[in-house]
């Protein structure tokens, strides 16, 4: 199947909506999560974004895969993502545009029964500083194709570049950022022990 280029992807709309359909308050929501009400509701309003393992956590929340988080309507058994086909998900800290640090697109959606997510992210110079780490069930490996990225898992803390790479478990509180002032790119496989 080929991808064809969709629009920005609005993550908190979507996760607003999964919601509503499955009858779900923020209340729920957050006891499934661990999110409180007040983080959830400022993700659907798109004030803030989350990282791509709190995506994880929500879409196991709402016991979806997180393709369908992404807007996903059907699966095939294989895809093909033309390049410029990639499916962009909005990554803004907030309506005005502060930058949060990274944008992704996902190299994934489509394909039926996959036990991980691979994506396509780039890391920005932060204009705000995200001092939280994530942790969520799974496994997550990541490549530097171009620029710095810093990554830090609890108190270890490490610089990679471009061909470097990091295989880690991803229940180790760990955070991925862009080093110094030029964009990354990165390619991130998260695998999640259900799949979703």
């Amino acid at each position: 199947m080929n991808m064809k280029k969709q629009e920005i992807l609005s993550i908190g709309k979507k996760i607003k909506e999964i919601r509503e359909k499955k009858k779900l308050s923020l209340k729920d929501l957050s006891n499934r999560t661990g999110y409180s009400e007040s983080i959830l509701s400022q993700i659907e309003n798109h004030f803030i974004s989350p990282p791509l393992g709190a995506l994880l956590n929500i879409a196991k929340g709402l016991e979806i895969s997180v393709g369908q988080l992404l807007g996903e309507s059907k699966e095939e058994p294989f895809i093909i993502i033309r390049h410029g086909s990639e499916v962009p998900v909005s990554r803004v800290a907030s309506k005005e545009g502060v930058n949060y640090g990274y944008s992704y697109k996902s190299l994934g959606i489509g394909k039926k029964d996959r036990h991980f997510e691979p994506f396509l992210i780039t890391l920005e110079p932060l204009s705000i500083k995200h001092e939280g780490l994530s942790k969520h069930e799974g496994e997550e490996f990541i490549y530097v194709l171009s620029g710095k990225m810093e990554v830090q898992l609890l108190d270890f803390t490490e610089i990679l570049e471009a061909g470097d790479s990091i295989f880690y478990d991803s229940t180790i509180p760990h955070k991925v950022s862009c080093h110094g002032d030029k964009p990354a790119s990165i390619l991130a496989i998260i695998w999640s022990p259900d799949g979703k």
